[in-house]
């Protein structure tokens, strides 16, 4: 009943009021039909705004970098003739940034990263995406077929780390006593008095340190003069500019180079087969070469060990001889005389302390020591230029906020040289000063990991380090302890012309015998 007398005042409304219903109704329809427009009119105009602006960033990101023509470069040619491609790249770099290409008539893109804040992807990067082996094919013609750059990554890796183990802290500190007896040996042969070409006196010694702790007593003691000639020929025949990118080219320095290389390599095939058939293990590097294994449980090659052994004795020699004339030269300075007594005034604390014996752990208290040669290697790094090749595309963002995408294919470069200088991380950064580095400053560490890399960084950082800081600290600690030295010629300049340069001409200095304590 209740429902029916509904359904009967329902049906007896007067019409105004039903149509008022439907005039509602037809309100709050219009009304919804409305917000619904209004909110697709809202999301579309939306989602353009996000599609515009991740369009507007992604093409922001990929903003190339400003070119130097080849034509263009022409400029520069005085100045790479007079002071070398660091100096062209320094002028770039303060004209067009951290980041530019130079365009080679367009047949090749070259890309150079300036400064630790563009450099990270180039030094961490995974070898999928860039790549260093196409570039230092320069190398396979020195250190022979079959090793490094010359094989695929995984083959590559295990010889690196080959390599790394053998003359890791661990395995070094057992050398230091042999580094300390060729040192004292071979400065025994110096007079009262004297004038020497210091370049000269360190690449000798330190070939002969090299060769007692990574060839070993047969080659220190039978074939020292033989593999001295050799390695020089080698290495100084086999990194000149040319090499780098005609490494083939039948020149008469690639053909000094290719001969010295077959000879050294059958003396160090002889010394395999020796070693091997005599059953003696010796403590030195070709011994643990002689004892690794690969992961299949492969044993090395002859032809393997050779190159892997050239390999670090150029890493040994070249670096080493080289870091250690130029800390000579910057320390005996007249402008540096103050580093050089800070020097020696540390030696006769550490004699006061333990003596004048010489270990591993008394080389890391060395640490006055450590800066100056450290610094040295900031000012004359021992590779000037480090390349790569972009196998994939990536993007850098500069100090100033700019971003910049780098494409795929583009060789890449970054110059050591000029990051190792740049002012906003190194105080009068032309100016040799050891204690940048002290606590308190450390300078080096201002832009992060990647401000100071004359040992590269990152993936490929350089597995002589620690063997290079060894040495150079055994051979100046001696110096500075029993001589008196003078610097008698002009500083020396670098050979810009070489891939790899050191100190250009004789470094004459003038040496007088005494006791410090």
């Amino acid at each position: 009943m209740h429902d029916q007398s509904i359904i009967l005042i329902s049906l007896h409304r007067p019409a105004c009021f039903n149509q008022g219903l439907v005039a509602m109704d037809l309100t709050l329809t219009i009304s919804s039909v409305a917000a619904a427009c209004l909110s697709i009119a809202v999301l579309f105009v939306t989602s353009k705004m996000i599609q515009r602006r991740r369009r507007l960033s992604k093409e922001e990101a990929s903003v190339l970098p400003p070119v130097v023509s080849l034509v263009s470069l022409t400029a520069y040619l005085p100045t790479l003739i007079a002071k070398g491609l660091p100096a062209v790249i320094h002028d770039l770099h303060a004209r067009l940034g951290s980041v530019f290409t130079v365009s080679l008539l367009g047949l090749k893109k070259v890309t150079l990263l300036v400064g630790p804040e563009v450099t990270a992807h180039f030094f961490q990067a995974s070898e999928s995406e860039i790549r260093q082996s196409n570039i230092y094919k320069i190398t396979v013609p020195v250190f022979g077929r079959g090793v490094l750059y010359d094989v695929d990554l995984a083959t590559r890796s295990r010889q690196i780390s080959f390599c790394t183990d053998s003359i890791k802290p661990i395995n070094l500190r057992g050398h230091v006593d042999s580094m300390v007896q060729e040192v004292e040996d071979y400065f025994a042969e110096w007079g009262q008095h004297g004038v020497v070409d210091i370049k000269y006196e360190m690449g000798k010694l330190i070939l002969l340190i090299a060769n007692r702790c990574l060839l070993g007593k047969q080659f220190r003691e039978s074939m020292l003069e033989q593999v001295s000639t050799l390695v020089h020929e080698l290495f100084d025949n086999g990194f000149h500019l040319i090499s780098l990118f005609l490494p083939y080219l039948p020149t008469p320095q690639h053909r000094r180079r290719d001969k010295a290389r077959a000879m050294l390599g059958e003396m160090i095939h002889e010394a395999v087969r020796s070693r091997r058939n005599s059953g003696v293990a010796e403590d030195d590097v070709l011994q643990k070469f002689l004892d690794s294994k690969y992961i299949n449980g492969r044993c090395m090659t002859e032809n393997e060990i050779a190159g892997l052994l050239i390999c670090m004795m150029f890493a040994a020699q070249h670096t080493s001889s080289s870091t250690s004339t130029w800390t000579g030269a910057c320390l005996l300075s007249h402008g540096h005389r103050s580093y050089l007594e800070a020097a020696i005034e540390e030696q006769k604390r550490i004699i006061q302390q333990h003596g004048e014996r010489i270990n591993w752990g008394i080389l890391l208290e060395m640490t006055t020591l450590t800066h100056c040669i450290k610094e040295a290697l900031r000012l004359h790094p021992p590779a000037n230029l480090l390349i790569r090749h972009a196998s994939k595309k990536f993007s850098v963002q500069t100090r100033q906020g700019h971003r910049y995408e780098i494409p795929k294919g583009h060789t890449l470069a970054t110059c050591t040289t000029v990051s190792n200088r740049l002012p906003y991380i190194y105080k009068d950064p032309d100016v040799f000063d050891p204690s940048r580095f002290a606590p308190g400053r450390e300078e080096d560490k201002v832009g992060g990991k990647f401000s100071y890399t004359p040992f590269s960084a990152g993936r490929h950082v350089c597995l002589g380090e620690d063997f290079a800081y060894t040495q150079i600290k055994v051979i100046w600690s001696h110096l500075l302890r029993n001589f008196d030295l003078e610097l008698i010629s002009p500083f020396p300049e670098e050979e810009w012309e070489k891939f790899i340069p050191g100190p250009k001409g004789k470094v004459m200095v003038r040496y007088k015998r005494r006791r410090l304590l």
